[in-house]
């Protein structure tokens, strides 16, 4: 990794643990967090607002937490909330994207320790374009009971299974 690539990265890092706004490779996050979790516990949600400057689609998300990161949507269907993996989400250009309790999320499974309040989760996001180019967004998410805007929500069903 050169030197020009790593400083915006580790900027993206750092303005994120402090609740900023963070803009790079084109995609800002904004209000990322991870749901607190406890010891035993074995999955829990990251959330953010994603807002692509040209039209791109997160195609995956890892973190050295969990042994599976995966892009998840949570939906009634019928009379039942379903949560699933999608291979995509697609982040039109300009329109801001909210990844939160109860709609889509990352979700973070096989955790490979409790998640205390106030620690941070490193985590990576890949981005596809509409040419085919990946690129990669570091990120560093505060560990949380709610949200930094205070709205809680409704957690991913823990449960899930893999």
């Amino acid at each position: 990794m050169t030197p020009l690539i790593f400083r915006p990265l580790l900027v993206a890092a750092l303005a994120l643990s402090s609740g900023s706004v963070v803009l790079a490779q084109s995609v800002e996050v904004k209000d990322a967090w991870v749901r607190t979790s406890v010891q035993g516990q074995k999955a829990t949600g990251a959330f953010m607002t994603l807002t692509a400057k040209n039209g791109v689609k997160l195609v995956s998300a890892s973190s050295p937490v969990a042994g599976v990161s995966e892009v998840h949507e949570m939906k009634m269907e019928g009379d039942v909330m379903k949560m699933r993996a999608v291979p995509a989400l697609e982040l039109p250009a300009g329109k801001a994207v909210e990844l939160k309790p109860g709609g889509y999320h990352v979700m973070l499974m096989d955790l490979k320790a409790a998640l205390p309040k106030d620690s941070t989760v490193p985590m990576t996001l890949v981005f596809v374009d509409a040419k085919g180019v990946q690129s990669k967004l570091e990120i560093k998410l505060p560990v949380a009971t709610v949200s930094p805007n205070g709205a809680q929500g409704q957690a991913p069903a823990h449960a899930h299974g893999h």
